[in-house]
């Protein structure tokens, strides 16, 4: 059974830090990911990280987030530095094969909220 497990999340003021974290179980991947939903808006790339240690940012958190994967590999993180309260949304992880091929598992969530 794949099981994605997000935490972390709370209510932040503007310019606060947060740090999320991802535990994926009951599937073997390369790539993890995390995505954001925001109220009204599409589910959309924050920031992913290859086996390898690679990374890739969504432009609106480069220089202010920082994703990193655990010593055991099933783990990840995002280090969530000078929040906005356009950052606000449930974040979710998502692993997959390769940049261009994810699975299609999602957890329950963590919300995030960051008041201005």
């Amino acid at each position: 059974q794949v099981q994605l497990l997000e935490s972390g999340g709370g209510l932040v003021q503007a310019g606060g830090s947060l740090r999320l974290s991802c535990a994926a179980s009951g599937i073997s991947f390369s790539t993890m990911a995390w995505y954001r939903q925001a109220p009204g808006k599409q589910r959309e790339l924050v920031a992913g990280i290859t086996s390898g240690g690679s990374t890739n940012y969504a432009d609106s958190v480069k220089g202010r987030f920082t994703i990193s994967r655990g010593n055991a590999k099933n783990t990840m993180y995002l280090q969530m530095t000078s929040l906005k309260p356009e950052d606000t949304a449930v974040y979710y992880c998502r692993v997959g094969a390769s940049w261009s091929v994810w699975y299609n598992y999602w957890g329950q969530g963590t919300q995030v909220t960051v008041s201005s």
